[in-house]
Parts: structure tokens; C-alpha cells; sequence
């Protein structure tokens, strides 16, 4: 009994001096207000949202499994005579990097699983960046005012290739010293600098013996430091600005409609982490991957037939095997535009419109409000077209990459296929571009049709006239409403005519931005209902001139009978046709 009570007292004065200490805690940190606000945050809930965590759970397990190997690995190019498992290298010279690796592969218990878990996080964790950023691309959620957001992911991809380049390198054989050598020529082919910079990163004549201790704190501290860096950051702007999310009933601009981060979102979340490292775990167990034993050490006199990087750098392979090797010698200096248009040009071109992309749309088009919705890929033709484009272009640079294994197994002569993936460089981007163009206007022609004549019921009925007439049913008012809740942004108006004719810059400017914008299929809505729209779709600074002269309401609008708002059963009792719906989950303004 008295064991009991002083039990008893005993908690009591614990939960008294911990409350007392979380009072003053909070007086000097706001945690309470902080966690209150942010364990019920809601997060919009749809699969392509999952892209970007899978990356971040990959990056987690990246981070988990180079720490245990860094434990194992001795990054050092001094030879040594290798005596380990692996019987048919005993006795063979090789440096200390590759020495190591095989000491991981072979005697550490464990250590095969780990380093193949390693490399298959890695190949994971940039697939879902690239994903990611194609979903980010292809829905406009890069829009206003998540440019800097976009920015980050860019920088976060473009640090995950040197990072994965650099891993890559480290274990000293004969496919990653390969590698290295390309990388050393694409260095040499910058005009007058090429050597300065091929002996600042080997620090001698190649290959010399500091670019494996050099690459490995880049690839254990530095570019990790700022993938977490950036990854913090990411996560803070989208707290700070809140997530996009697809248009429907309840869902607004001015609203994040989602399950609440505590408890369903954290539990969602953990699950996927484990799928993520389970399916890494796996793949580990049951694929090989990069069996450095089997290439053998890297010597300088030697190249493996078939050798192949890693796929995140297959189209700058590509790129090298389908630019004629052409020079150039003026001034005391030789171009060599081979590796300097492929391995220099083509990459800084690519990440430079990534990284401008949204401030390009943003000034072709005339409203520039923020857009907290996203869109659907065929209510934004142009630019769906554009991406799919450029990873056209992609997919070719990436089968040239491997032109002679595609060669070797389909008994195509390699110089015939050359010519075809070089013609098919220049031929698939602007084809693809307007096949998917086209589709996407049919995409939106079909969604007008559903919303004003209905959805096929497959009832033929015979009229007193004896015509035949297929029946349709209206389509259910969510479809309804996410097929119509839209609104493309208007080319730049013309200047008036009062006005003197404007600069080149600006003539160009007005003609890139009818070409771009000037093809929204017409949707029959009332004045009435195009507002509405815009006031759901605009964020917290309100509708940014969808309306008015030379908009969508001025002259030439698509207002007329027989549309959405005529007597087909699609309206609502608000009498502006989209019912007020409560939200089904938890909503943050």
C-alpha cells in the first residue's frame, strides 16, 4: 500500500515537472502552436504525388547504405596485390579502391547485398527526380509562385547525376575508368581551357593517382550535404506555399484538400518507406548489378566491348556515339566538336531550359496570377507537347547510346543504324510534337462533347421520321465538373492601333505566344460561368484577368446557346452551374 502511494506521488510530480518544463519551453518556442498547426496540415492525396517521396526514401536509403560501405572502402589508387575470395584476381595487382570493393563484394558478411542495394537506390532515386519532375512539368504546378521550388528540384537532379557519375567511379575497374576517360575527353574538348581543367580535377597527366581519393568526399560529404540541404529546403517551400492538387468538387485555389498529416499521412508515408527499401532490398538479392569482378581493374590500354554507363548518362553516351567526330583548328587552337557540342553544349542547353522554363511561359502568356491547381496535360497542349518532345529526343540519344549492343543482337549493320538514330533525332522531336498536339485537341473536343451532349449509352432509337438517334445520358457531375474547370491562358493582346508598331522584340514576343497559346479548343460556357471558374482556380491574389477585354469575355468569346448551362441537368441550385461541395477531408486554407 505505501509501495503504491509513493508510486503514485512519484508520478505525479513527473507529469507536474514535465508539463512546467514544456510551458517554459514553449514561452521561448512556440512547439505547441507549431505542432498544432502542423500535425493536422492537410496533404493532397494522389499516386504521382508518391514520386517525390520515393525519391526522398531513396535518397534515406543512399544515405544508410554508403555510410555502413564507407566503413569497408579505401579510396586510394596505390597497388596492391589482391589475396581474397575471389580466386581468379588472386594475386593480381590492382589499386586499393578496386582491391577494397572486391573485399566488400566478397569477404564482409553482407557487404554484396549492401553495395547492390547501394546502386539500385541510386538508380531509383534519380528515376523518381526525373518522374517527379515530369510531373511537376506536364500538371504546370512549376507555375507561380513555385518557380524557386522548381528551380531546387532542377539543381536537385542535375546533383543526383555527378553524384551518381561520381559513386560510379570510385571502385577503380575497367567500366568506371572507361568512364572517367570519356569524362576527361569531354573535359579537353573545352577550347583553350580543356587542359587547365583535365589537370586541376586529375591533378597530373591522366590518369594520375588523386581523381578516386578527390571523387570520394565529393561523393561521400559534399553533394550529399547539399542534396539534404535542398531537400529541406523543398519540403519548407512546400509547407510554406502548400501543395498543388487536382481540380474537383471542394477542391480551390484557395485550399489543400488531403488527409491530415497525423496520423494518416505519417503512416502512409512510413509504409512507403519500407516498400521503397524492401523493393531495394530485393532487387538486390535477386539482381546483379555492376559486377566489378567480372570487368576487371582499369588499365589505361584497355576497353571492354559493350561498355555501358549507368542509365541516367546514356544520352550524353548517345549524344558522343551519334555526333560526327569533326574539328575545327584556328588561332593556334583545335575544336573538336564531337565531345564539345555532345558532352558540353547539349547538357548546358538542356538544364538552362529547364531551369528558365517557367519564367518563359510566364512571360508568353497574359495572366500571370498564382495557379494552385494542377492541370491536365491535354488542357495545356503546347506544353505537353513540348515535354513529350523532348523525351522523344531523349529516348533516341539513349538507344544510340547502346548502338552497338543493339547491333550486335538484331545483326543491323552499326553504320546503318547510326544514320537511322541520327535521322531519327532530327525527325521524332517535331513529329512527336505535333502528334501530341493533335491529340490533345481531340482530348479536349471529346471532353466538350461529354459535358454538353452526354456519354454514349449505347440505346439507338428510331425517330417517327424513321432516322435512327444514339441516346446519351448526361456524365456524372464530378466528371462534369473536372472536364469543364479550366481555363487557358489568353495569348498577348495586340497593342492598339493608336499605338506605333511595336519593337522586333516585342512583335516576335506576341508571335511566339499566339503559337504557343493560341489553339484552346472553345468551351461553350455562359459569362457567368467562366467567372466562377476563375474565382475557384485563382489563388489567395484572386482572379488575374481571365475576364475582360480581350479575354475570353471580349469579342469573339465562345458564349452561345446550347451550352453548359442550357437545360441538361448539369447545373447546380447555386445557379452558377458548380454546386458548393463541402470538402470529404480535412482542408487547409
Amino acid at each position: 500500500m505505501v509501495l503504491s502511494r509513493t508510486k503514485a506521488r512519484a508520478a505525479h510530480r513527473a507529469r507536474r515537472t514535465a508539463r512546467r518544463n514544456l510551458r517554459r519551453l514553449d514561452a521561448r518556442l512556440p512547439l505547441a502552436e507549431v505542432l498544432r498547426s502542423g500535425v493536422r496540415k492537410a496533404f493532397p492525396d494522389h499516386w504521382s504525388f508518391l514520386l517525390g517521396e520515393i525519391a526522398l526514401y531513396s535518397l534515406l536509403v543512399l544515405l544508410l547504405t554508403g555510410t555502413w560501405l564507407t566503413f569497408f572502402f579505401h579510396p586510394s589508387l596505390r597497388h596492391t596485390v589482391y589475396h581474397g575470395a575471389y580466386t581468379p584476381l588472386d594475386g593480381l595487382s590492382v589499386s586499393q579502391a578496386y582491391a577494397s570493393t572486391l573485399r566488400i563484394s566478397f569477404d564482409v558478411r553482407g557487404g554484396l547485398l549492401i553495395r547492390q542495394m547501394h546502386h539500385w537506390a541510386a538508380l531509383v532515386f534519380v528515376f523518381a527526380i526525373g518522374a517527379h519532375l515530369l510531373r511537376v512539368f506536364f500538371t504546370g504546378a512549376f507555375r507561380r509562385p513555385r518557380e524557386a521550388n522548381w528551380a531546387v528540384g532542377v539543381t536537385m537532379f542535375l546533383l543526383a547525376l555527378v553524384e551518381g557519375f561520381a559513386g560510379y567511379s570510385l571502385p577503380d575497374d575497367l567500366l568506371s575508368g572507361t568512364g572517367l576517360r570519356t569524362a576527361q575527353g569531354i573535359m579537353l574538348s573545352l577550347p583553350v581551357v580543356g587542359t587547365y581543367v583535365s589537370f586541376l580535377v586529375f591533378g597530373d597527366q591522366y590518369p594520375g593517382h588523386d581523381i578516386v581519393p578527390r571523387l570520394y568526399p565529393v561523393h561521400i560529404l559534399l553533394v550529399p550535404g547539399l542534396l539534404v540541404g535542398l531537400v529541406t529546403l523543398h519540403l519548407l517551400l512546400v509547407v510554406r506555399l502548400k501543395h498543388t492538387q487536382w481540380g474537383g468538387p471542394g477542391r480551390t485555389g484557395r485550399n489543400a484538400v488531403g488527409p491530415p498529416l497525423f496520423p494518416h499521412y505519417t503512416a502512409k508515408s512510413a509504409g512507403l518507406f519500407f516498400a521503397v527499401a524492401g523493393v531495394t532490398a530485393a532487387l538486390a538479392a535477386l539482381a546483379q548489378i555492376n559486377p566489378v569482378w567480372a570487368y576487371g581493374p582499369y588499365r589505361t590500354d584497355i576497353v571492354s566491348t559493350g561498355s555501358q554507363p549507368d542509365w541516367y548518362v546514356g544520352f550524353l553516351e548517345g549524344a558522343l556515339r551519334l555526333m560526327p567526330g569533326t574539328e575545327t583548328r584556328a588561332f593556334g587552337h583545335t575544336l573538336l566538336w564531337n565531345p564539345l557540342v555532345a558532352g558540353v553544349v547539349l547538357p548546358g542547353l538542356l538544364f538552362t531550359g529547364l531551369y528558365l522554363y517557367p519564367f518563359l511561359e510566364r512571360r508568353l502568356g497574359a495572366a500571370g496570377g498564382e495557379r494552385h491547381l494542377c492541370d491536365r496535360p491535354r488542357n495545356r497542349p503546347a506544353r505537353t507537347a513540348l515535354g513529350v518532345s523532348v523525351l522523344s529526343g531523349y529516348l533516341v540519344l539513349l538507344l544510340a547510346g547502346a548502338q552497338d549492343l543493339i547491333a550486335f543482337i538484331t545483326e543491323v549493320p552499326l553504320p546503318a543504324l547510326t544514320w537511322t538514330l541520327r535521322g531519327a533525332l532530327f525527325v521524332l522531336p517535331p513529329l512527336s510534337f505535333w502528334v501530341t498536339r493533335r491529340l490533345c485537341l481531340a482530348l479536349q473536343a471529346r471532353d466538350v462533347r461529354l459535358v454538353t451532349a452526354g456519354a454514349e449509352t449505347g440505346v439507338v432509337v428510331q425517330s417517327v421520321e424513321g432516322g435512327y438517334h444514339p441516346q446519351h445520358a448526361p456524365v456524372p457531375l464530378e466528371e462534369a465538373y473536372v472536364r469543364q474547370l479550366d481555363l487557358a491562358p489568353r495569348p498577348l493582346p495586340a497593342p492598339p492601333a493608336d499605338r506605333e508598331g511595336p519593337p522586333p522584340a516585342g512583335r516576335l514576343r506576341r508571335a511566339v505566344s499566339r503559337w504557343y497559346f493560341g489553339d484552346p479548343l472553345p468551351r461553350p460556357m455562359t459569362r457567368e460561368r467562366r467567372r466562377r471558374i476563375a474565382l475557384l482556380m485563382a489563388g489567395p491574389d484572386g482572379p488575374d484577368g481571365y475576364d475582360g477585354p480581350g479575354g475570353y469575355d471580349g469579342p469573339g468569346g465562345h458564349e452561345g446557346p446550347g451550352g453548359y448551362d442550357g437545360q441538361d441537368g448539369h447545373d447546380g441550385s447555386d445557379g452558377g452551374g458548380y454546386p458548393d461541395h463541402s470538402p470529404p477531408r480535412n482542408t487547409n486554407p
